[in-house]
């Protein structure tokens, strides 16, 4: 649940500092005071879009922070993207300065406000004011449907994701096989220029680093005749001459051996001659195991020069290096194997076969459990109707079915009958403001109530209610309070007298002239005053004060 929300700069708030407490609580304040201003910095905060028109004017940025006790869900999902905290918390924090630069963090770990609408979406589920628009549309009361299935079991969520995969991949075999039929004679030529080419390759047989061991043998065999000549010389001279370096060495280091008996200052001379022997020594074994191993082979260098020139001539024709003609090869077979597989008009036609009947299967369990959900909310909605004075009404979810689409093989209507003996109507064609409101309020209430979400936000989700009914909104708010966390903004007093916490947002103007809002926690007696002002408006009497005891007494 939310425990604490600190807002700095934004809008026109200049530094707020609230704490929240379990079950019902509301906002009330006048109107333009900024009640939803808390709606918004939490929705901020929980990663919602935001610019530089959010910083309150003269400041440098915004800065919002959310405290939670996080869910089993959302503490999951903070240990997998490495965000747990020691104190096992989740705090969320969004600033935006005033040229619009937005920076977010996760337990004081920089995120992304994708990583905040990921996990805010597990810690609160926010009702805005306008909902009822939203469920006049029948993407937004199929997902609504489809939620509720997923209540109940968590499986139907994997069935609408089954249904959506499993119908793109048979809509995108059904074009490839359309289009194969379509253009056959074209991809039957493309084939037979692939198949040419990979054989034309594959005939080379070039291996990987072979072009690089071939150049390096030709010019080996180009030049054998310079590479025997200079090693024998090589020989010659330190080994075999008239008089070799080898000998020379030896007789002076022969020399230097007796004359160190007269001065030992010629020792370490020695010492550097001799290894010197040794060294020249070692390179007339290296020069005769050389000479050994290299001959002339006129018809070897003939042979490597054909391969050449035709792997030459060959990256010539793919406009390749010959270096690069293996991978040339590999991709080209791949492409021929690919097409081959999409030029298989059977073989696609079992394909879509296939495809299609896994989405019939998907997309027929997933309208069993929309046929179910749709009854039991169609239930409960119809029984919450009876307590918001619309007394004989009913609540109906009607699916139609459609051809097969990415959502499935129906289409979802709500259809609503407000008082009895009226027909069922599309919940679209409602005349009556006030009971579409109440009607899409019972339907956030009960939809609220099945969700996991631990955090509920009402944002004047009770306009064009009033009277009774909204003291029938009230208890329906704190009930649901009894399970999980319910904050409301409100301007009835029937609902706010409901409330175990009340909080008053007030405008106020400073001695600089700027308008600043700020919100309090009321005590008893404040509540008294507040909830009177809700009856009775600017004047409050004795009169608007004793009703708002005997609704708080309530």
């Amino acid at each position: 649940m939310l425990r604490t929300l600190s807002i700095r700069d934004f809008v026109i708030v200049d530094s707020i500092d609230l704490e929240f407490s379990a079950g019902f609580s509301v906002l009330t304040g006048e109107t333009g005071a900024g009640k939803s201003i808390l709606i918004d910095a939490l929705t901020l905060a929980l990663g919602g879009r935001g610019d530089a028109g959010v910083v309150r004017e003269g400041a440098s940025k915004a800065d919002i922070t959310a405290d939670f006790a996080p869910s089993e869900q959302a503490r999951s999902w903070l240990e997998s993207n490495e965000f747990a905290s020691e104190e096992g918390g989740a705090l969320l924090r969004r600033v935006i300065d005033n040229a619009g630069r937005s920076k977010a963090f996760i337990n004081g770990i920089a995120a992304t406000a994708a990583q905040l609408r990921d996990l805010g979406d597990m810690l609160v589920d926010i009702h805005g004011q306008h909902a009822h628009q939203s469920l006049l549309k029948g993407g937004a009361q199929r997902a609504l449907v489809d939620s509720q299935a997923a209540s109940a079991d968590a499986s139907s969520a994997d069935d609408v994701k089954a249904v959506a995969a499993t119908f793109k991949t048979w809509r995108a075999l059904t074009r490839q096989r359309e289009e194969f039929e379509t253009n056959a004679a074209n991809l039957l030529d493309q084939r037979e220029r692939l198949e040419w080419q990979v054989g034309e390759l594959e005939k080379l047989a070039l291996k990987g680093g072979e072009w690089a061991d071939i150049t390096s043998e030709h010019s080996r065999l180009a030049h054998a005749a310079s590479l025997l000549e200079g090693a024998q010389e090589a020989l010659a001279v330190i080994s075999e001459s008239e008089h070799p370096i080898l000998s020379q060495l030896a007789l002076l280091n022969q020399k230097l051996g007796k004359l160190v008996l007269v001065d030992s200052d010629l020792q370490p001379i020695i010492d550097l001659i001799d290894p010197a022997r040794i060294q020249l020594q070692e390179a007339v074994y290296a020069l005769n195991d050389y000479l050994d191993r290299v001959e002339l082979d006129p018809e070897r260098l003939r042979q490597v020069d054909v391969r050449m020139e035709v792997i030459h001539s060959m990256a010539r024709k793919f406009h390749v290096t010959p270096d690069e003609l293996p991978e040339e090869c590999a991709k080209l077979s791949l492409t021929l194997r690919q097409l081959a597989d999409a030029s298989d008009l059977d073989g696609l036609r079992r394909q879509e076969d296939k495809f299609k009947a896994k989405y019939m299967e998907a997309a027929a369990t997933l309208s069993a459990r929309r046929a179910a959900a749709a009854t039991l909310l169609g239930t409960a909605v119809t029984e919450a109707m009876q307590d918001l004075n619309m007394t004989g009404g009913s609540f109906e979810v009607a699916l139609t079915p459609c051809e097969p689409a990415g959502f499935g093989m129906e289409q979802l209507e709500f259809l609503v009958a407000g008082h009895a003996g009226t027909t069922l109507r599309p919940l679209a064609k409602v005349a009556s403001g006030g009971e579409l409101a109440r009607i899409a309020l019972a339907i956030s209430v009960i939809t609220s109530n099945a969700t996991t979400t631990p955090t509920l936000i009402f944002d004047e989700v009770d306009s064009g209610i009033g009277g009774g009914v909204a003291e029938v909104v009230g208890r329906l708010l704190k009930r649901l309070g009894q399970e999980r966390q319910v904050l409301c903004v409100t301007h009835l007093p029937q609902v706010a007298s409901q409330a175990e916490q009340h909080f008053q947002v007030a405008k106020t103007t400073l001695a600089s002239g700027k308008t600043t809002s700020r919100i309090d926690l009321l005590d008893a007696r404040a509540r008294v005053e507040e909830v009177a002002r809700m009856l009775g408006g600017l004047e409050i009497t004795a009169t608007t004060r004793q009703h708002a005891r005997e609704l708080l007494a309530l």
